[in-house]
């Protein structure tokens, strides 16, 4: 059981870093340094070292304010193409070492495709049509919903990942519904 909640917490963090590289890993290295509700193992334990918490802090800082202004946030998003996908690996990895039957490179690779896919989706389709359709005043307010919706994952993935779990559950069985819809509606050829 315990390493299944394992699972929903890498899976919680790394699409949380999707949406913001800094909170979860911010989140896993707070939870670890003063709670006991993750253990990292050697080298992930790095993240509680004082150093890694105050830049997570400020890097935090200016990801948030960064992210903030149409322009700014489009520079932003291309350089966080390749530190979002990275963070979601770590964070994956490093929430994830209590499953010792699997390869780091899988949680690795999982971490970076989940991050990843959240990433694209979020600066090549959601982030372009809010500017689009409000001229670029809705891009501040759905930037702090994502930075919201990223701290509420992380730290319900690290305190409550049986709900990571059931969103998960839930997800596939609307996209199973729904595919199933899309093939009884088109024609067979």
């Amino acid at each position: 059981m315990m390493e299944l909640l394992g699972v929903f917490s890498a899976f919680g963090l790394s699409v949380s870093a999707g949406l913001n590289a800094y909170i979860p890993l911010l989140t896993i290295a707070l939870m670890a340094r003063f709670t006991d509700l993750i253990k990292l193992a050697s080298p992930w334990d790095a993240l509680t070292s004082w150093w890694i918490i105050g830049l997570l802090v400020v890097l935090s800082v200016i990801e948030f304010f960064a992210d903030k202004f149409p322009v700014v946030n489009h520079v932003n998003d291309a350089i966080q193409t390749f530190v979002r996908p990275t963070a979601g690996a770590i964070a994956f990895a490093a929430s994830a070492n209590v499953i010792t039957e699997v390869s780091p490179v899988l949680s690795l690779a999982a971490g970076l495709l989940l991050a990843g896919s959240v990433h694209a989706a979020k600066s090549l389709a959601v982030r372009p049509a809010v500017t689009a359709a409000t001229a670029g005043i809705g891009s501040t307010p759905v930037s702090i919903l994502e930075d919201g919706a990223a701290t509420l994952i992380s730290v319900l993935a690290v305190v409550i990942p049986v709900v990571i779990g059931v969103v998960l559950l839930l997800a596939a069985l609307l996209i199973f519904r729904w595919i199933s819809l899309r093939q009884r509606r088109s024609p067979s050829v």
